[in-house]
Parts: C-alpha cells; sequence; structure tokens
C-alpha cells in the first residue's frame, strides 16, 4: 500500500469546477468516504481529501468535513515529518474554521509551513501558511491490526520490514526519525528505549520475537 504522501502527491492539481457542476474526482472523494451528503465542490473539501487519503493509505480517519475535527486523530507531534497532518486555524482561533493538510516542511526563517492539502487555491496544491496560525501536528495510526514479519531484524537491516518497525515506533512516541527503511543507529537507540518499557524483555535494540510480540501487544492496547 502507497503512504500517505504517495497518495497525496498523486492528486496534486485536482480542481474544482465553476458553475453548479463538480469534479467528479472530488464527488468519488466523498463516494469512497461515504460521505453521503456531500454533493457540491463548493463546499469547503480540505478534510474530505484528508479523510480520502487516510483511507486509501490504510490509516485512521475522522469522518468528519471539519478541519479542525484532525486534532482528535492520530498521535500529537512536536517535530513534524513531511506525512504528518496539519491542523490551522482560519480567520480566528477561537471559531471552529479551520484548514488541514500534509505537512511538507517549513521555510528556513520559520515563519510558513509547507502543506500539500485539498481546496488549497480550489485545488489539490502544495501552499504555504503562516506559522503562527498552526494548532497542532498529528501523526496518524494504521487502521487495521499491525502485522509484522517474523523475521529479526538488527543493525544493518534495510527494507519495509524496517520501515514498518520504525512506523510502529513513532505511532508509540518513540521517534526514530525518518522511516527510511535503514536499521542505523538512531533505531537501534530508539527500540532499546521501546525495550526498556517492558521490564522483561532483553535491552539488546534487535527485533527479536519478544519485542516483535511485545510491540503487537501495546499497539493493540492503544486503538
Amino acid at each position: 500500500m502507497k503512504n500517505l504522501l504517495q497518495i497525496a502527491m498523486g492528486e496534486i492539481g485536482v480542481k474544482e469546477v465553476s458553475g453548479p457542476n463538480a469534479n467528479p474526482q472530488i464527488l468519488k472523494y466523498a463516494r469512497d468516504c461515504q460521505i453521503n451528503d456531500y454533493t457540491s465542490d463548493e463546499v469547503a473539501w480540505c478534510s474530505l481529501f484528508i479523510n480520502w487519503v487516510a483511507l486509501k493509505s490504510g490509516l485512521e480517519r475522522t469522518k468528519n468535513l471539519t478541519a479542525r475535527s484532525w486534532l482528535n486523530a492520530g498521535i500529537p507531534v512536536i517535530n513534524a515529518e513531511p506525512g504528518d497532518i496539519v491542523v490551522f486555524w482560519r480567520e480566528s482561533r477561537d471559531s471552529w474554521k479551520g484548514h488541514v493538510g500534509v505537512f511538507l516542511g517549513c521555510s528556513t526563517n520559520g515563519t510558513r509551513i509547507y502543506c500539500l492539502g485539498g481546496n488549497q487555491g480550489n485545488q489539490v496544491s502544495i501552499t504555504a501558511y503562516a506559522a503562527d496560525q498552526v494548532l497542532g501536528y498529528r501523526r496518524l495510526r494504521s487502521a487495521k491490526e499491525t502485522r509484522f514479519s517474523k523475521k529479526t531484524l538488527k543493525r544493518g537491516d534495510t527494507g519495509k520490514e524496517v520501515r514498518e518497525l520504525q512506523d510502529a515506533l513513532k505511532q508509540l512516541g518513540f521517534n526514530s526519525g525518518t522511516s527510511d527503511g535503514i536499521f542505523g543507529p538512531k533505531t537501534e537507540r530508539t527500540l532499546k528505549d521501546f525495550q526498556a518499557t517492558s521490564g522483561s524483555i532483553s535491552i539488546n535494540g534487535i527485533f527479536d520475537a519478544p519485542t516483535r510480540e511485545f510491540l503487537i501487544e501495546i499497539l493493540k492496547a492503544k486503538k
């Protein structure tokens, strides 16, 4: 399954249709998400787009058209990475209005946040927003039961199994950095930190059977 950022990138250029008609692709977002009362792309669709992208990438959703609903999803993060969700206030912090998109990065002076989202200039695009309007960042969790291969992973290993491990650790708040599929010193250190929370398994930095079982147990408890 493609990750959230890849799926969102593939929709760049999808644009509202002026007048009484609507872009069929935007209406498809609503159908796929089973938001059946959405019939016009004149209605704000930034949250709809993120719901659709999350659906296609197998991640949790809010099933809500309100941008700020995403503050109730995922895991709060301070140091956001590309692919995390960013929520902004719009017009007034004290209103219900907002905007939600996929975080890409920030300007060198830290005043602008670049995000990929829907309903940005009436289309799916990459746009910069004021950093002082950020309400929060969220890292979405898998909507399905997490499964791992039975392969033992250790420092020096590479591949999708390592990336899945890195993603799972980050879902629990253990920041192993970018999920690049490379089992380096940071992943090893983060795995040791996680192992240390058990009190019974070896703190060896190796993703072995006892560590895998403990990780699955904790992930299930967080659902």
